[in-house]
């Protein structure tokens, strides 16, 4: 088996153009996995993990989904016909589901989205496939909220926003393996009036 290392220095970003080619195949998530199980101690041949390995890289299509989405594109079809409109746009305790980018556990939550239109609204729904998308990344819950505001401000949508997240992130503490899952809450929250 082969290991993929990458060269933090030379690595590909998520706009370069490289960065798709360099992605492994399915065949070499699915090996990754196998070897994850035998790390924990387990024998990924066991009847009962034969097909984790598929699973789990069927759940990371999912779980990353953000990553083949463009936000940008979403927001590029707004109302422009609103005449007047002068008050707050807001959706309200979304549900939020993520992942922590240091820990690869699960971030979920709540999250709500306030912005003062300007010349432009945007949709209801497409402020939830906003939070979709990059929900759907790894994150740290503090650069969510930012980049969904700054999101909004490139559409032309706003310039005066506020995005809220209550989140809980679950994970087990990394020296202390006896203990439960923490449960971890923070509220960032990004506000943008450029």
């Amino acid at each position: 088996m082969s290991v993929i290392a990458y060269d933090e220095s030379v690595a590909p970003t998520p706009d370069d153009e490289s960065f798709v080619s360099s992605r492994p195949t399915r065949h070499e998530a699915e090996e990754a996995v196998r070897t994850l199980i035998r790390w924990a101690g387990d024998d990924p041949k066991r009847e009962g993990l034969l097909d984790t390995p598929k699973r789990v890289a069927k759940a990371y299509e999912d779980w990353y989904r953000g990553y083949k989405q463009d936000p940008e594109e979403v927001l590029a079809r707004v109302f422009e016909e609103v005449e007047d409109y002068d008050d707050i746009v807001l959706l309200n305790d979304v549900r939020l589901e993520s992942m922590c980018e240091h820990h690869l556990a699960p971030i979920i939550g709540k999250a709500s989205i306030a912005y003062l239109p300007d010349k432009r609204v945007i949709g209801i729904s497409k402020l939830a496939r906003l939070l979709d998308i990059y929900g759907k990344r790894m994150q740290v819950q503090e650069t969510l909220t930012a980049q969904i505001a700054d999101t909004i401000r490139k559409s032309g949508g706003s310039e005066l926003q506020r995005i809220d997240a209550e989140l809980a992130k679950l994970r087990s503490n990394a020296k202390g393996g006896q203990r439960p899952p923490e449960h971890r809450c923070s509220k960032p929250m990004a506000c943008r009036n450029v």
